[in-house]
């Protein structure tokens, strides 16, 4: 099939080589040129692992494209795939600019039958606006007999930073979301290949499942981490708490590891948009507004255990290790890791920072006054405390008793409890991780 995937962000540049590999022939659309320039040049724009050499298998197969010129790979197309960024707007709703902007371009160019499919995340009723948007602009000039046949489909993405091939090619479903049976069979041609559970419905249902997803998961990290701060006042151990419960097949285990709370480009701006949603709908969604202030709540509470082991930070040096939002990515957007070490900085530390792949998107982030460490041995050098922030092997890889040594006080602070079964305190650290200790 032919496809045209409009945006080559984390979502549109996974999903454009996927369907490459799968047999499929793909032209990805962004309007960033140096973007566009240096995928041309095998370049991936952030880090995932595989997806450079995964990018360069499928240009040597000739199987993918990139340009910044919609129309020039529009002919032939029997899919569009809009997967533009939805960030949130201040209020916490959703941001849809971009995905009604490139559903004016779609229109615009489109002179024959055609799939408009929706991989962005967006609220639910989103796609038929988009179809209405398409069908508009195609009727304004000339082309309301072929208006009549586009459709279009809602193809929610499910990819984990850090694994997001492995999701791409083992899904645990495949989700479509369209209004007939031709539609559901063309989408699903377009998967063919993958496992995974199909599950053909309603647009309305394709599009609540994603948020839906993501809610449940972001309540079950603030769930353990709520958790955390009661085995911490009574004594017990969060890790072999949360081991227990996940291996109920009713719970599982995944989501359950306490620390500094989500962050990332969907978990926040997700659950918040689906809380905007409810309560545009005249209904109060409750857990999900407590979800969001224990996610919160939880940067301050591990703040305060540092400020009550240290006394004070100001004046203290910091070492920080990890910048991205968890290990396996170099996203920083949301980053609980960022947003202490800035707060940290704010209250006078005097802070040192090393991650392996997120420095150069930090850089600009962050107080001139940081200092960012080549390695993460040279930002612990004279520490009075180190503080854990994205959950990188790397980390757990390191010569401990060099590390004693270079600290000038060996106190670790594990917010991902990266290091709780380290046994820490046998090489002369003091640990302070979220729930346990070691």
């Amino acid at each position: 099939m032919n496809i045209v995937v409009i945006g080559t962000g984390y979502v549109g540049l996974v999903s454009g080589l996927g369907y490459a590999k799968l047999g499929h022939r793909v032209a990805c659309v962004d309007v960033d040129v140096a973007k566009i320039a240096a995928l041309d040049l095998g370049e991936v724009p952030f880090y995932e692992p595989g997806l450079r050499d995964l990018l360069r298998e499928m240009q040597e197969q000739g199987r993918i494209v990139f340009t910044t010129d919609l129309y020039s790979v529009a002919d032939g197309a029997e899919i569009f795939l809009i997967a533009v960024g939805t960030p949130p707007t201040a209020f916490g709703e959703v941001d849809l600019r971009a995905v009604f902007h490139v559903a004016d371009d779609i229109g615009k160019c489109l002179d024959h039958e055609a799939i408009v499919a929706i991989k962005s995340t967006v609220p639910v009723g989103t796609n038929r606006k988009v179809l209405d948007c398409v069908r508009e602009k195609m009727i304004a000039i000339g082309r309301e007999n072929v208006s009549r046949c586009i459709q279009v489909a809602s193809v929610p993405e499910f990819l984990s930073e850090g694994k997001a091939l492995e999701d791409f090619f083992a899904p645990h479903r495949i989700v479509i979301g369209a209004e007939n049976y031709t539609t559901h069979d063309v989408m699903g041609r377009l998967h063919a290949g993958l496992p995974g559970t199909r599950i053909c419905t309603t647009l309305e249902n394709a599009e609540l499942i994603k948020y839906a997803a993501n809610a449940f998961l972001a309540t079950k990290i603030s769930f353990i981490n709520e958790m955390a701060c009661i085995a911490e006042r009574v004594g017990a151990d969060i890790q072999t708490v949360a081991h227990a419960i996940g291996l109920d097949p009713r719970i599982g285990p995944s989501f359950l590891k306490a620390g500094i709370g989500y962050g990332g480009s969907c978990f926040p701006k997700d659950v918040s948009a689906l809380h905007q949603l409810a309560g545009l709908n005249g209904y109060d969604f409750k857990l999900l507004g407590a979800v969001i202030e224990v996610n919160n709540h939880q940067r301050d509470w591990f703040l305060r255990k540092i400020e009550n082991r240290l006394g004070s930070v100001r004046g203290r040096k910091i070492a920080a290790w990890g910048l991205a939002f968890k290990g396996g990515t170099d996203d920083i957007r949301e980053s609980a890791a960022l947003d202490i070490i800035q707060r940290l900085c704010a209250r006078g530390a005097e802070i040192s920072v090393y991650d392996p792949f997120a420095m150069t998107r930090a850089h600009g982030l962050l107080s001139d006054d940081i200092v960012f460490a080549p390695t993460a041995m040279d930002a612990a050098e004279g520490a009075d405390a180190l503080v854990v922030l994205t959950d990188w092997q790397e980390f757990r890889d390191v010569s401990f008793s060099t590390l004693r040594e270079r600290m000038v006080n060996p106190l670790i602070f594990d917010g991902r409890n990266l290091l709780a079964d380290m046994h820490l305190s046998g090489l002369g650290f003091q640990y302070e991780g979220v729930g346990t200790s070691g």
